[in-house]
């Protein structure tokens, strides 16, 4: 029988042990790309490090498995099975309480963002994770997750091919968020709906800078939480790494964070079996954090989660071919220019959620709406609503979908909740339950409000619990049923009274077939918010709508002094619409702030008609990479947009380098710039962004790939005559390679410039090793460039 984890952690804390990279560097000189091979040349090495850690009071015991998948084992010479299986028997032959299957990120961005695709990754991590399985793992830790992409996969993966409990645990950046820029609440509702035991954070930073993120996941999750903090940030002493919170200082946090209500601690780069020890001494006797579940009913995409019933929330109804004749014909071309406009347009006009309807008898569905809802993702951050008759396309959509999307919809038909409830569960939706059933919508509102229960009732009979619930009371139109109209307020106000679930309205329909629609459907949509409707469909552009929802907003007292309301109309005569011209097409720095990457060749081209491409590129493209730029920088975007901005502007140099060919100019290009991931390490997810970030800056690239030799560099740089490189590092084991690669192109080449960057390094570090610049992020990359060269 698999292990119960979270029975345990009601009985006692568990430990984590500490660094096996920071032990092994002290051990060995030069370790290699693939760590995990020692393994099999080098097993009483590993099962000495295991034991210390087992000595010092750890329970659970990781294998030495970090850095194990079929992608980076490409060319190695080793299998997965082969460095697993050792890997989870070196710590089995020890006995340890626990053995932990430790699950790593790839070492590459997957789906839109990199070279891997969703269900390439799922199918890498399930290799692993059979092969852990078999071996006699206990339980599986899926850490170091900078991407919720990437942390998804991984969980579908272990849910798919093993019973054994697994914990996933993220990695955050000093903005709080992870590499991909998802927050606490986004990873904790996302992973949790997928089924993940336990919830955690690890590696970075130290626990001091975890405390604030820690608090979030504890105040969110209705699982426990693991913290595995580094100990501190890394610096050289006397030609060692070493790190700047002693075992006093980490123990004295960790009690903190014990006391905060973490069930699972342990530690990360830099923690020795010392730290181990005082951290369990220190907390073993500390009482244990009851477990209580949370109701809040959470909607997310990767960067963006919002917490639904609180607060009006509007889902945008304009992505629906039956609806729009012009989205109708873009699609049946196999076009997703009209869908992309749409999405772009609701996130302006205010839409919080937007609902995906592709259900068109001539297309084909499933292909279509996976690579509407992938676009779209990339475009906004509002979470998705998946609007399809189709069981296969809700599931194969959910499957990649990097959020966690609503699922429209459910009936109260036995039929209907056993097709959806499954797919629901596996992916951790929420469900969207109408208030009909076989024998159809119901007159009278004590009858809808019935199959509203029958639907939660049912929904928990599959594992689903109410707060992944929300209820559609049902708008028949005023003009065939007059009498309806009462009887679904009356629902909106029982299910406010006595299920407290959001509540869900297509507003407009009440309003079919008579004239002034516009003056029904606001008069209805005011009384609904009234009677508890917290989350109408609606049309955003819709400007009296949206006017009833603030002013709603205002008067219930869920804008705070009116000050929404206030901001929304100082400045405007209220009512006041949009024009047509005002909705007129982007320019090309628009195009490129917003990532349209169809649309950046075509603008591109009209400039071209009548500018100079330098004036294009220096006016446009640049002014809109820094804007975007400027933008990560401060938190308002994330790196999925800096990268699509990015690759919506290589979009519009295509076509800029294609017309200076033809006329014969001089090509764009501001200088030649190296990056390689150093030696002994297979990294590249930084370098590759990096190097995506510059070319569209308008610098020639000359990537050597990973794993590179400090002759290799050297040689590329006096060949090339370069003035700048940039070296990457991931790994703690292989920061040494980075100082000796520095120290001998200072001697060789002295006059190159060298940035640095990585998860290992930090400034004072990047000094101290040789480097010229640091660089925390490809925008800090891309202005060190900028210094270097003008």
């Amino acid at each position: 029988m698999p292990l119960n984890i979270k029975e345990i952690l009601k009985k006692k804390r568990l430990y984590l042990d500490g660094a096996m990279g920071s032990l092994l560097q002290n051990r060995i000189e030069t370790i290699g790309p693939v760590p995990e091979a020692l393994n099999l040349s080098q097993p009483e090495l590993i099962k000495e490090i295991h034991q210390l850690y087992i000595d010092a009071g750890a329970n659970i015991i990781l294998s030495n498995t970090f850095g194990v998948n079929g992608y980076k084992l490409k060319d190695s010479g080793y299998t997965v099975e082969q460095l697993v299986t050792a890997g989870v028997k070196n710590v089995k032959s020890l006995n340890p309480d626990y053995t932990a299957l430790d699950v790593g990120p790839l070492g590459t961005l997957i789906g839109a963002l990199g070279e891997v695709t969703f269900d390439q990754a799922v199918d890498y991590f399930k290799e692993i994770i059979k092969a852990g399985d078999q071996a006699g793992a206990d339980l599986i830790v899926i850490e170091t997750m900078t991407d919720i992409c990437e942390a998804r996969a991984a969980l579908i993966a272990a849910k798919e091919v093993s019973e054994l409990p697994v914990i996933v645990s993220m990695t955050y950046e000093e903005n709080s968020r992870t590499l991909t820029g998802s927050d606490a609440l986004t990873a904790v509702a996302i992973l949790e709906g997928l089924g993940a035991d336990v919830i955690g954070i690890n590696c970075s930073t130290g626990p001091d800078a975890m405390l604030p993120i820690i608090k979030e996941l504890i105040h969110y999750a209705s699982v426990p939480i693991m913290v595995e903090p580094n100990a501190g940030l890394p610096h050289m002493k006397d030609g060692k790494t070493v790190y700047d919170i002693t075992i006093d200082q980490f123990a004295d946090y960790m009690v903190q964070i014990a006391e905060m209500g973490a069930l699972i601690l342990g530690g990360c780069c830099g923690t020795t079996p010392a730290y181990i020890d005082k951290l369990k001494r220190a907390t073993k006797e500390l009482p244990l954090y009851p477990i209580t579940q949370k109701s809040f009913t959470a909607v997310s995409s990767s960067t963006k989660t919002i917490i639904l019933g609180e607060d009006i929330n509007i889902i945008g109804e304009c992505i629906n071919p039956t609806t729009n004749p012009v989205l109708k014909a873009s699609l049946r071309q196999g076009e997703l220019t009209v869908v992309n406009q749409l999405a772009s347009e609701q996130k302006k006009d205010g839409a919080h959620i937007l609902d995906i309807n592709l259900g068109l008898p001539d297309i084909d569905e499933l292909t279509m709406m996976q690579k509407a809802v992938d676009t779209v993702s990339r475009l906004v951050d509002c979470p998705l609503q998946i609007d399809s008759s189709n069981p296969e396309v809700i599931e194969a959509v959910l499957r990649g979908y990097p959020g966690k999307a609503i699922i429209n919809s459910v009936n109260g038909k036995k039929s209907s909740m056993d097709k959806i409830f499954p797919i629901a569960k596996k992916y951790g939706a929420l469900v969207l339950g109408l208030t009909m059933d076989e024998t159809g919508i119901p007159s009278l509102a004590a009858d809808r409000f019935a199959i509203a229960e029958k639907i939660i009732k049912t929904a928990e009979s599959y594992g689903i619990s109410k707060k992944n619930i929300l209820i559609d009371a049902l708008v028949l139109t005023a003009s065939a049923q007059q009498a309806e109209v009462r009887e679904t307020i009356r629902t909106l106000e029982k299910l406010r009274a006595e299920l407290e679930v959001p509540t869900v309205l297509g507003v407009s329909n009440i309003s079919f077939g008579l004239p002034n629609r516009e003056l029904l459907n606001r008069t209805f949509l005011a009384m609904a918010l009234e009677a508890g409707l917290t989350t109408p469909i609606m049309n955003p552009s819709d400007q009296e709508m949206m006017d009833t929802i603030k002013a709603f907003r205002a008067l219930w007292g869920l804008d705070g002094q009116c000050i929404a309301y206030a901001n929304a109309y100082k400045d405007s005569s209220f009512g006041e619409s949009k024009s047509e011209t005002e909705r007129a097409a982007l320019g090309l720095k628009e195009i490129i702030e917003e990532g349209l990457t169809d649309r950046a060749a075509e603008a591109t081209a009209i400039l071209l008609k009548t500018r100079e491409p330098l004036d294009i590129v220096n006016n446009e493209i640049v002014p809109a990479l820094d804007a975007v730029g400027d933008a990560f920088e401060t938190g308002e975007c994330f790196l999925p947009h800096l990268i699509f901005a990015a690759e919506t502007a290589q979009k519009a140099f295509e076509v800029i380098k294609e017309t200076m060919a033809r006329d014969g100019q001089a090509q764009v290009a501001k200088g030649k710039i190296v990056l390689a991931t150093v030696e002994g390490d297979v990294h590249d997810i930084g370098k590759n962004i990096l190097k995506v970030i510059l070319e569209n800056y308008g610098y020639e690239i000359l990537d050597l790939g990973k794993d590179v030799k400090a002759e290799t560099i050297i040689q590329t740089i006096q060949t090339e005559d370069i003035k700048l490189v940039g070296l990457s590092a991931l790994m703690t084991t292989t920061v040494k390679n980075m100082q000796k690669i520095i120290t001998a192109i200072k001697a060789d080449c002295p006059a190159t410039t060298i940035m640095v960057g990585g998860a290992v390094l930090n400034p004072e570090y990047a000094q101290t090793i040789g480097a010229d610049y640091y660089g925390k992020d490809a925008r800090e990359g891309a202005s060190i460039a900028k210094r270097v060269f003008e």
